[in-house]
């Protein structure tokens, strides 16, 4: 029996995110019996439960600032050697989601090595790139990434690209690596058209099918949401930009506002947040467009979910969306009028154009990222360690 401790999502079940919407899937799609997932969970207590066959257990951390999914980790990290030892188990590896705790894995590491227990890292995208840390924090963010880079027995790549710029940028240590995707599926929403959450979204944010672009992401720099905006509001698209994120009226919030001066265009309409996946993937079902401007990080899970679900797909042209969308979408540039002249090609669009890039964005959806696939190349190296990357 393989036992694979997963340490660096929130937990499952899942409610938000990329990494807890994966170890969710990962463990309710499990097809090994040989394998046994232990899946570490924020929470306010220390309860134990089992969830889509997993061993779950929850991990209380205090409060305590952007410092506190250090602790999680650290502590989660903890309590999964102790238990391994413990319980006296064998054929172990250790799966942390991010390099958040890099000054303290040489240690870890140690221990580990001396119970035979292999640690395998996902490097996630470049959080040290993320507008929202402080110079200080970007510059820690970096130094753990490298020093998780030099101890991790395997780093598991959701991206091409990230996995390039790992065995480029620390050639020294020798990384070894392996690529598997972040997956989607294509599985139309379980609502339907009339039905009275979906009929109140539309008619509450005066929104009608197939009349607007939409953008889903966190309300950060680096989504490019100035661009985006900017380029919407130059072009003479008749449809509406509809965005669904966490905006908080804070100091980019203000910036974008007095760069922009969106309020004076009735058809940017921020309409806040949506929890519910299913109403979600059901707006972006009857969006006319979707538009991406994540620059940072490797596979984006939005960027997917737009694939599968929406006809036509815009893209900032950078390598991590160009290796997502292939032909099966459109690529803009951050150059004057760019995305304003690609909006107005897409609305003169007949309907063959659009259903053939549709066609091809689910068929590569299908091929390289469905999550029956990217479950199996998991179980795979789980249970085959030797499927490493020289």
């Amino acid at each position: 029996m393989k036992n694979i401790f997963i340490i660096g999502s929130k937990g499952i079940p899942a409610n938000y995110g990329g990494f807890e919407t994966f170890v969710d899937y990962l463990t309710k799609k499990r097809v090994s019996k040989n394998i046994k997932y232990h899946v570490s969970c924020l929470a306010d207590n220390q309860k134990e439960f089992e969830y889509n066959g997993a061993r779950c257990f929850n991990v209380a951390v205090p409060n305590i600032g952007s410092a506190k999914a250090i602790f999680y980790d650290l502590i989660s990290l903890k309590k999964t050697i102790d238990y391994i030892q413990m319980n006296n188990l064998t054929e172990c590896t250790v799966y942390i989601l991010a390099c958040r705790i890099g000054p303290f894995i040489g240690y870890y590491k140690r221990k580990l090595k001396k119970m035979g227990v292999k640690l395998y890292v996902n490097p996630d995208g470049h959080e040290w790139k993320r507008s929202k840390w402080s110079k200080p924090i970007r510059t820690y963010w970096k130094y753990s990434e490298k020093l998780m880079v030099k101890h991790s027995d395997l780093l598991i790549c959701d991206s091409v690209g990230i996995e390039t710029y790992i065995k480029k940028d620390y050639h020294s240590y020798s990384p070894k690596t392996t690529f598997i995707a972040y997956g989607a599926d294509i599985i139309d929403s379980v609502y339907e058209d009339k039905n009275e959450l979906v009929v109140d979204w539309f008619d509450t944010n005066a929104i009608k099918e197939s009349d607007y672009y939409l953008i889903v992401g966190r309300f950060v720099p680096e989504n490019n949401y100035e661009l985006m905006i900017r380029e919407f509001m130059k072009s003479s698209s008749q449809k509406d930009l509809v965005i669904i994120s966490n905006v908080e009226e804070n100091e980019f919030y203000s910036d974008l506002l007095k760069v922009t001066k969106f309020t004076t265009d009735s058809r940017i309409k921020f309409v806040g947040t949506v929890y519910n996946q299913e109403l979600l993937k059901k707006i972006r079902e009857k969006a006319y467009g979707y538009i991406h401007g994540h620059e940072v990080g490797g596979t984006n899970p939005s960027l997917l979910e737009a694939l599968a679900s929406t006809k036509l797909n815009l893209l900032l042209d950078v390598v991590f969306n160009k290796e997502v969308g292939g032909s099966g979408a459109y690529y803009f540039s951050k150059e004057e009028a760019n995305l304003a002249d690609l909006l107005e090609q897409c609305d003169r669009m007949i309907d063959s154009e659009i259903n053939s890039t549709e066609i091809d964005a689910k068929n590569r959806i299908k091929k390289y990222y469905s999550w029956q696939k990217i479950i199996n190349e998991y179980e795979q190296l789980f249970l085959e360690e030797e499927n490493t990357n020289d």
